[in-house]
């Protein structure tokens, strides 16, 4: 059924409202990314494509035979045609010229459906720049994908799993379990569970590496809920913590804090990245500080907008982003933290809770 907090035809108009000032000659727009199909309709089938046209009575949802029953439930107020080339039975439809999302159709596609006959001209990131904003009922969906993660998280830590001995691969399965255990309909992304050394390593996939005593370990992981992502990052200490260690998580515990303050709408997003690197440039650290400072996050677990050096445009009030800087000494270890948050007006809102003082276990 679709979600109820979440108004699909609202959306459908709004996108609806913006393509005469995106293109005056468009007289559809044919959605093909899967994300963008779902955020649009709620369907969540495998194969879809959605025609937005000028009158929301000529708007229609493609699919193919496998997902009659699912489309009819997830996406009633819309008219399903049902065929398996999706793109083809709506653009049928449609004898002007359509726009399409030039980053979700391959050139193959575009060459057989213009040989076709259809009449189609690119669009880009439309969808996705209305995603970038949440509304309330989003909002709600990824508090509880945070409050999933962040209750797994403590029973992980109560039950003792992180400990010596055990596998980053072990402690990785028993966090995605709990998640499911707490109500996700799956993982955000494969979980990252890096000890040691491993924990200088970004993004390390879990191995059978063994967790020792005197490591770092970096647990980077999150719950889907209804379709939204939380993302969330700890770092621990097994044992009493080196000199080395509380200096470098005390280090990123700051930086972080900056980049949370630095979430005030309007703001350049280089900006923002900025004022959490800077803390780590003073110290010293500044190389190893590997990447961007956060990122958007929502039906996908990387969407707009981007806080980095390589970002562009300002955020806006009601995106939801990560804030997670890092410090990786290679061979030693490194530490990560990332929260998710609501950037408002007043400040930001917290959805992941995890304390953010260094545990040692």
């Amino acid at each position: 059924m679709p979600h109820a907090q979440l108004d699909y035809a609202r959306r459908r108009d709004t996108l609806r409202a913006l393509l005469p000032d995106h293109d005056p000659s468009l007289d559809a727009l044919l959605v093909t990314n899967l994300d963008n199909v779902r955020y649009l309709s709620g369907f969540t089938g495998s194969n879809a494509g959605l025609l937005i046209t000028a009158d929301p009575a000529g708007d229609a949802i493609a699919t193919d035979g496998r997902y009659l029953t699912q489309v009819a439930e997830q996406s009633g107020d819309l008219r399903a045609v049902i065929e398996r080339d999706v793109a083809a039975a709506l653009l049928a439809e449609v004898p002007g010229i359509v726009g399409f999302e030039a980053t979700a159709m391959s050139y193959a596609d575009h060459a057989r459906l213009a040989a076709q006959g259809a009449r189609l001209a690119p669009t880009t990131r439309l969808v996705e720049r209305l995603r970038e904003v949440k509304d309330e009922g989003e909002i709600e969906l990824l508090r509880t994908a945070c409050a999933i993660s962040d209750r797994a998280l403590a029973a992980l830590i109560e039950e003792g799993a992180i400990r010596p001995g055990a596998t980053e691969s072990q402690v990785a399965r028993r966090l995605e379990n709990l998640m499911y255990d707490f109500g996700a309909e799956a993982v955000a992304f494969e979980t990252i569970v890096a000890a040691g050394a491993n924990s200088a390593i970004p993004h390390h996939r879990p191995t059978g590496a063994v967790l020792a005593a005197g490591d770092f370990v970096k647990i980077d992981f999150g719950a889907r809920y209804a379709g939204y992502h939380a993302d969330e990052t700890r770092t621990f200490v097994l044992g009493e913590p080196a000199d080395w260690q509380r200096e470098i998580y005390d280090l990123v515990r700051a930086a972080q804090a900056a980049g949370r303050e630095a979430l005030v709408p309007g703001t350049d997003v280089r900006e923002i990245d900025g004022a959490a690197r800077s803390v780590i440039e003073a110290a010293g650290y500044g190389e190893q500080f590997l990447h961007g400072l956060g990122h958007g996050v929502g039906v996908e677990i990387h969407e707009a907008p981007t806080l980095g050096k390589l970002g562009s445009g300002t955020l806006s009030d009601g995106a939801v982003v990560t804030v997670e800087p890092g410090v990786y000494l290679p061979g030693r270890g490194g530490v990560r933290i990332e929260d998710t948050l609501v950037v408002r007006g007043d400040g930001p809102e917290l959805l992941t809770r995890t304390t953010k003082d260094l545990i040692a276990l």
